[in-house]
């Protein structure tokens, strides 16, 4: 056999034994109002978002996910520029015994060219580290931030539980509840210590097809109006049903 032939062959080899242990996916979709922890991004707007997923055998895992139309950026924090958001992340997941697994990791949530500035904000690129456990069908899961916490100045620490369950209806349709609770500290940027809140969520989400899945959510919190309102007047805490639809491939 001729050298190349067998270089050919070793690295069709190595190709194939590399996907066997890990899986590459990519995800797009959208949203009639992009909301995070309950808090609206794109002012009741609609927003395109997609991203894309490496998840190793081992249990590594690396990400990168974008969202177009973010307005939260300018009329909350006052900022001239940052219209869309860029989140990357890795971490890893494992199985402790059968039914109870477990997931750490980092994110950080990118605002390119947001130039978000003042006596009570600053730059809004945030960084967290969180881990979560999940028994069967609920998770548990804490995200803390290293730095401060979307803008708001001198908030490094604050602080996310997220309690949520999924539940398998049958016939492609899941339920999703959802209670979340965001703690930001007394700061600059939160002088009166009314940023705190508590945010609810309940989905459903139906396959349509493989890959293809519609979802419907209605979400609310209970987000302090003083401090949650933006400076055109709009309450960004405020209830709101969502519309989605998303594709995996």
């Amino acid at each position: 056999m001729k050298m190349k032939s067998k270089i050919a062959l070793t690295a069709l080899a190595l190709t194939a034994g590399s996907a066997a242990f890990a899986q590459l996916s990519y995800n797009v979709g959208v949203v009639s109002d992009y909301r995070v922890r309950g808090i609206a991004q794109t002012a009741a707007q609609p927003s395109l978002q997609g991203g894309v997923d490496y998840a190793h055998k081992s249990g590594a895992y690396v990400g990168a996910w974008a969202a177009n139309n973010i307005k939260w950026i300018k009329e909350f924090n006052g900022a001239t520029k940052g219209d869309y958001e860029i989140d990357v992340y890795g971490g890893y997941k494992a199985e402790l015994m059968p039914g109870l697994s477990y997931d750490v990791g980092a994110i950080t949530y990118q605002f390119p060219n947001n130039n978000s500035a003042g006596s009570t904000v600053t730059n809004a690129t945030t960084y967290e580290i969180y881990g979560a456990l999940t028994y069967k069908v609920v998770t548990l899961k804490y995200n803390q931030s290293v730095g401060d916490f979307l803008g708001i100045r001198d908030s490094n620490g604050s602080r996310y539980w997220d309690l949520s369950a999924t539940f398998d209806l049958g016939s492609g349709f899941t339920l999703v509840p959802h209670l979340g609770r965001q703690t930001i500290p007394a700061n600059a940027g939160n002088a009166a210590n009314n940023a705190d809140y508590t945010d609810y969520a309940l989905t459903l989400t139906k396959q349509v097809s493989n890959g293809l899945t519609v979802s419907l959510a209605a979400v609310g919190t209970n987000g302090d109006k003083a401090f949650w309102t933006q400076s055109d007047g709009r309450y960004i805490a405020k209830e709101a049903v969502v519309v989605g639809v998303k594709y995996v491939f």
